[in-house]
């Protein structure tokens, strides 16, 4: 999803907006319909205006927008997701301007008034004067917008219907209005009822079409595919994770044609730009639906979708097999196929053995790519490492918490070396390019893959790598130990090694001790206002040094602040007069002795 979120922010983020709200449209509603809440000529009037203006100059008075719903959109000419919102919002307006009474209101963030009229002119609606600068401030802050586009629907009496329009129109357009919390309640009932009844007919037929495409252009009718196995295909071909599973799924896909299998995949493409859909599905073997059908966002509500690429399987009845079959198909090829419960538990038990049998080797060795390298360049033997305790290091020079990390996991690296020769770490890059990955290397003292080595490829599917950094652990079999050797470092350092389950309840019990000569509560004077409670906290910032913590806080869970339990045992008193106020480097409390981030009875 970190990923996602970078790349193809729009649509992820309107998707977990709708499927996992905060709080539900009739909440929000009530809560800024309270005692803020203003009539609409309120909202949008000021002591020298009771109009607002179209494009072309026109005055259009306020009192006009009675018995209207009306969408504010917040929206600049310099934002990039504005620019592309803006056209399909126009659609919707068209749409339902004509038939029922819906009317939207620009409110600009523009800096200049050239940008402003230029943007502006794109639009069919009202807007605020781009003069009238208090206003548009003022409806900021009313309705707290952190962020554009943003489009805020509300009644003709000003009070708020629904804040999320922006996610909506993009869900589920024209089709949402009157954008009500009612209207929004029935419309996930009804697609919780296409969930319950579903077929294949239900997922891909449209009152306007009943077929899908061919990459030659021919229509290929439904019901021709009625009584197969589909798979669903959410995909974007400039995504790179999409890039990277479309080989191997053009290779399944293939193999199971000449195997006279009777399985299709339909392709449902959330590209934004008809140009790269095309150059792309023209070169697949699959179906697909239309470019921009406004199917292609119903089904991704449909199936929950959550990453990219996602492989959905329905059965020969249409109902779904299968949630996402990508990862099984990257892991294991063909073999997953029909993709039933049962082959599934035919791979559970076949990864098991995997698992049980994996060496260094196993894992490091192929072909004739049998060696890593050394920070002279040299290449370094993958026999040579068998039986030490390994570390696997996913990561990259583009990744802000990769570079954050690096430094610690230097100092701990050699801690660790300095207690114990029989141990190495190997560098697995995702950088872009051969300069950033020497960049890179030149700040660690370990050993490396070399860059470009396709060997990543299958380290990356062994190891679940899912984001970066990641650190796995092997022992010396060669077994899997952990894969969040990451969080072990990050909380323990050097003391986390050899990463087992022993060591870890070795330092559980650690912690517990200390714990028991500790206050369970303390008053500090950074933080008055509660008491703080002696927790158990992963990984935290104390609130006193800025530096980082692990495993014991005195934490409020309230106000989420916490203090190192070294920085809340030291004496803090509120001073006055001759008094002090002794902070981070003063002496101990009276019977303590502080010791790096841990305290303890003297």
């Amino acid at each position: 999803l970190s990923i996602l979120a970078t790349e193809h922010s729009s649509l992820i983020c309107d998707f977990l907006q709708l499927r996992f709200p905060y709080k539900s449209m009739a909440e929000i509603a009530k809560e800024v319909n309270g005692g803020d809440a203003q009539d609409l000529q309120s909202l949008l009037s000021s002591p020298a205006r009771d109009f607002l203006v179209r494009n072309d100059g026109e005055q259009v008075k306020i009192d006009s927008l009675i018995g209207k719903k009306i969408g504010l959109y917040f929206s600049a000419a310099w934002c990039g997701p504005c620019q592309r919102f803006t056209p399909q919002l126009v659609e919707v307006y068209n749409e339902l301007a004509s038939k029922v009474g819906f009317e939207i209101v620009f409110v600009s963030g523009d800096e200049d008034e050239e940008s402003f009229s230029d943007y502006f002119s794109k639009m069919p609606w009202l807007a605020v004067p781009f003069a009238d600068s208090v206003t548009r401030d003022r409806l900021d802050g009313f309705f707290k917008v952190r962020g554009i586009p943003n489009l805020v629907m509300v009644d003709d009496h000003g009070k708020l219907l629904n804040e999320n329009g922006v996610g909506v129109i993009r869900s589920y357009g024209a089709d949402a209005y009157p954008f009500t919390p009612e209207k929004m309640k029935e419309i996930k009932e009804e697609e919780d009822r296409a969930r319950r009844e579903q077929t294949l007919s239900s997922l891909l037929v449209t009152p306007s079409r009943d077929f899908v495409i061919s990459p030659d252009g021919n229509k290929v009718p439904v019901s021709e595919l009625e009584g197969r196995t589909i798979g669903l295909l959410f995909s974007v071909a400039s995504y790179s994770k999409c890039r990277e599973f479309t080989p191997k799924l053009v290779e399944v896909y293939t193999k199971l044609k000449e195997r006279t299998e009777d399985f299709e995949i339909v392709l449902i493409s959330l590209e934004d730009d008809e140009e790269s859909f095309n150059q792309d599905f023209k070169t697949k073997p699959w179906l697909a639906l239309p470019f921009n059908d406004k199917s292609s966002s119903k089904l991704a509500r449909h199936f929950m979708l959550s990453t990219l690429p996602t492989l959905v399987i329905l059965g020969p009845d249409g109902k779904t097999r299968h949630m996402n079959v990508a990862e099984a198909i990257d892991d294991y090829g063909i073999l997953p196929y029909p993709f039933t419960p049962e082959k599934f538990e035919e791979l559970k038990e076949i990864e098991k053995a995997k698992i049980e049998a994996q060496t260094l080797e196993s894992i490091l060795v192929s072909g004739d790519l049998n060696y890593v390298l050394g920070k002279d360049g040299a290449k370094v033997l993958v026999s040579d490492l068998v039986g030490k305790n390994i570390l696997m290091y996913f990561s990259a020079h583009w990744c802000p918490p990769c570079r954050a990390f690096t430094p610690k996991l230097v100092e701990v690296y050699k801690q660790i070396k300095e207690r114990d020769e029989a141990f190495e770490l190997i560098f697995i890059s995702s950088d872009r390019d051969q300069e950033s990955f020497d960049e890179y290397y030149s700040q660690m003292p370990w050993l490396a893959l070399p860059f470009g080595d396709p060997r990543k490829e299958s380290l990356a599917r062994t190891f679940k790598v899912g984001g970066i950094p990641m650190l796995a652990a092997l022992g010396q079999t060669g077994k899997t130990v952990t894969k969040e050797a990451r969080d072990l470092v990050v909380a323990h350092g050097a003391d986390a090694y050899p990463f087992t389950e022993e060591r870890l309840k070795e330092i559980e019990a650690k912690y517990d001790e200390m714990a028991k000569e500790w206050p369970t509560k303390v008053k500090h004077v950074l933080h008055e206002e509660h008491e703080l409670e002696l927790s158990r906290i992963q990984v935290y910032v104390c609130d006193k040094c800025d530096e980082e913590g692990a495993i014991w806080s005195y934490h409020c869970d309230e106000c989420d602040f916490d203090l190192h339990v070294k920085c809340a045992l030291k004496e803090e008193t509120k001073g006055n007069g001759d008094e002090a106020v002794k902070e981070g480097g003063g002496d101990p409390e009276d019977g303590w002795v502080c010791d790096g981030n841990v305290c303890t009875k003297a």
